[in-house]
């Protein structure tokens, strides 16, 4: 938790109140938090609903608590779920609604990063960027959580998979997941490495989650008809984007939020399904390093140092 938004040490380890679960809610205890993005940018200056605040979005467990009125869930089950907050903490509440049953003999760490990062990475790729068999899509933050999860998807939807990373020490960990061109965004030429890379044609597709001068250079990637889809904007540069370019080439870019409909029948069949797909090891979730919740300050900073490849992880 923490008093105040800043860097990580204002992640303080305290005793609170146990949390009830509210009408539609479970109560889980938890056996693996997922950190994601949006944990890393609300601690750092995001809106505090409470003082204190526990911080996170995405947790596994086990349903140890029911709220009234919740029929399709029962005490004992794993599960994986979401929650505005509250994530960062040995036992949290999320809505029932945005809860997924872990199949017997899944990896639960591995699961319990599926949710946000497997869901946006879909309807980035499928829901919003249409993407087709024998396109060619351009994964920003390939190393990221929507990265590591949209490499592996695109690939197996049949696309040439292009990604960037901050290192070719990152980008050597992303090949056995489908990369088939790898890029470092920390050089000044990587808009003209990603055009050689297609014979100066451009991608069809970009996903691009880090936003500022990057989203920029994503807009000058594109093919003709070419479509950019931003979400997350892990970067928070600022920086105003210019458009006018997108017109000649009739090419488009579109904002992706995956909350808006995670508790839609579509999205909630979705999520199960990339859950299964992970359980089964049909896809795969990089867990780069593990903390005790008690070192969530240091699990941040190791985030917010753009080592990691996928995911960190608190264990409680």
């Amino acid at each position: 938790m923490y008093h105040q938004t800043g860097s990580p040490d204002v992640l303080r380890y305290e005793d609170v109140p146990d949390p009830t679960p509210g009408p539609g809610e479970v109560l889980i205890r938890v056996e693996t938090v997922s950190i994601e993005g949006g944990d890393t940018l609300n601690r750092s200056g995001g809106l505090m609903p409470s003082t204190p605040h526990i911080v996170g979005y995405q947790c596994a467990g086990t349903i140890v608590g029911l709220g009234d009125g919740v029929t399709d869930r029962a005490e004992g089950q794993r599960v994986v779920a979401t929650m505005p907050w509250g994530s960062h903490a040995e036992l949290a509440t999320a809505p029932s609604l945005v809860t997924w049953v872990v199949p017997d003999g899944a990896d639960i760490q591995q699961v319990a990063c599926v949710p946000v990062a497997f869901g946006t990475a879909h309807d980035c790729l499928f829901e919003f960027g249409r993407l087709q068999a024998g396109e060619t899509v351009l994964i920003q933050a390939g190393a990221s959580g929507v990265g590591v999860a949209a490499i592996q998807l695109a690939k197996r939807a049949g696309a040439t998979v292009l990604a960037t990373a901050s290192s070719t020490e990152r980008l050597n960990r992303l090949w056995d997941l489908g990369l088939d061109t790898g890029i470092d965004y920390t050089k000044d030429d990587w808009v003209d490495r990603v055009r050689a890379a297609t014979q100066g044609r451009g991608v069809d597709l970009v996903v691009d989650s880090v936003g500022g001068s990057i989203l920029q250079g994503s807009l000058q990637c594109l093919a003709y008809r070419g479509r950019c889809i931003t979400v997350g904007q892990a970067g928070r540069e600022g920086k105003l984007v210019d458009l006018s370019s997108l017109g000649a080439g009739n090419q488009s870019i579109t904002g992706v939020f995956l909350g808006a409909e995670i508790a839609t029948p579509r999205a909630r069949q979705l999520i199960a399904d990339l859950v299964d797909d992970v359980a089964a090891g049909r896809l795969t979730v990089p867990i780069d390093r593990t903390y005790p919740l008690a070192d969530a300050a240091a699990a941040h900073e190791y985030i917010e140092s753009r080592q990691a490849v996928g995911r960190v992880v608190l264990l409680p």
